[in-house]
């Protein structure tokens, strides 16, 4: 199938059919509808077939930058350049804004294992977990490690830190939908941004094939990373907490869904793997972002999965 949309707006991508064709086309006036931008890619992860919609598009990534992290956390304890066991003293984030979870918030100092701030990081997405383990792999030793695993199209330059003081931590929460607006209409036709996390040549980013690619890695036992790393990073994906987004749409009786979400000002993101009872594995990877100047919208977290399921639909029902 090996069709993606290739962002000239056609719909109609790479060794498209005409059914193909008209879902894409049908897909991204869905998108436009909801008033999201995005970049979409589906892959069998036993065959290589893949479906997608502008999959090559580079995205701020968020939080996703947390699975690279702990790629490269995992890595460094296999090789016994750390200890996972070994106890890191953490100060409290403090932080009070919507959003931000675990020690981020705490109030007083914390002592945690560096296993066990993996867990805080990749599972809940706890930003302050995510920096105590990026003061033992700053993002150059990240990006580093990404090379030498053969995994390209993401790039790790910044900590977490930088990711909680955006426009919309200065403004009052009555006033919070003026940072989306700004966030929205500040770009450059380059995706230049005047908010640094929004500007690709300065955020960490991605795109949804190179967090395929990743997956596809940690999913696969002839891959480049060692099977120990990816069976304990396939574990804290499956624990991710944050179940709004794609979860409703790849969870049931019969499947499992091992994720990460990645959320900042209008970008909405998720990448994940689902798991079927009778054997098929899919890699999906959706990165966004809204045209909408709000914070909370629950119907743009729903229009990601269902236009995620679909393609997923269309490649398990060739």
């Amino acid at each position: 199938m090996n069709n993606t949309g290739t962002g000239t707006g056609t719909g109609t991508g790479t060794g498209t059919g005409t059914g193909t064709g008209r879902l894409i086309r049908e897909l991204r006036r869905t998108l436009r509808d909801g008033g999201l931008h995005g970049s979409f890619l589906v892959r069998d992860l036993e065959t290589g077939e893949e479906l997608g919609i502008d999959p090559d598009i580079e995205f701020p990534i968020s939080s996703l930058a947390k699975i690279p992290l702990a790629l490269a956390t995992l890595e460094r304890i296999r090789r016994g350049e750390l200890d996972g066991a070994a106890v890191i003293d953490v100060e409290p984030g403090r932080i009070t804004t919507p959003g931000p979870t675990g020690l981020s918030r705490f109030r007083h100092p914390a002592r945690v294992a560096v296993d066990d701030l993996l867990y805080l990081s990749t599972s809940i997405s706890d930003g302050a977990a995510a920096d105590a383990l990026f003061r033992l792999t700053p993002p150059a030793e990240v990006a580093a490690i990404l090379d030498r695993l053969g995994l390209r199209g993401i790039a790790v330059r910044h900590t977490m830190r930088e990711l909680t003081d955006t426009p919309v931590e200065r403004f009052d929460a009555a006033d919070a939908h003026l940072a989306h607006a700004l966030a929205i209409d500040a770009g450059t036709a380059g995706r230049g941004h005047r908010v640094p996390q929004l500007d690709v040549s300065r955020a960490n980013t991605g795109t949804a094939r190179a967090f395929a690619d990743l997956l596809q890695a940690v999913w696969s036992p002839s891959s480049a990373v060692h099977p120990d790393v990816a069976a304990r990073l396939r574990t804290l994906m499956a624990d991710n907490l944050l179940r709004h987004r794609l979860a409703p749409d790849f969870t049931s009786d019969a499947s499992t869904w091992s994720s990460k979400t990645g959320t900042l000002l209008n970008l909405r993101h998720e990448v994940g793997v689902v798991e079927h009872a009778d054997g098929q594995t899919y890699a999906v990877a959706v990165l966004t972002e809204s045209r909408v100047a709000a914070g909370n919208q629950p119907a743009a977290d729903a229009l990601m999965g269902q236009v995620a399921r679909r393609l997923r639909d269309e490649i398990r029902s060739g």
